[in-house]
């Protein structure tokens, strides 16, 4: 539970993130990569059953700085250095 813990210290509700993703072949890449925006909800599912890891059960609904809103896992996902 380790893992759970620290993760939802650092991303939860309310909480300043900057979208990271690192694989320049990630669609998601170009739109995404360096945004920031909020938490403004995080759900449940079982995809930590698959990856085996629960970190991966875990949805952040982001807010992105310019209205959209996101989906997003937590290894796309770190702390803003703004507030």
């Amino acid at each position: 539970m380790h893992h759970k813990d620290s993760l939802m210290r650092r991303l939860e509700v309310g909480k300043r993130v900057r979208i990271d993703i690192p694989d320049k072949n990630d669609p998601d890449y170009e739109r995404l990569h360096r945004k920031r925006g909020t938490i403004v909800e995080i759900f449940e599912d079982d995809a930590g059953q698959e990856t085996e890891d629960t970190r991966d059960s875990y949805l952040f609904i982001v807010e992105i700085d310019d209205g959209e809103v996101e989906h997003l896992r937590w290894k796309d996902l770190r702390p803003a250095t703004d507030s």
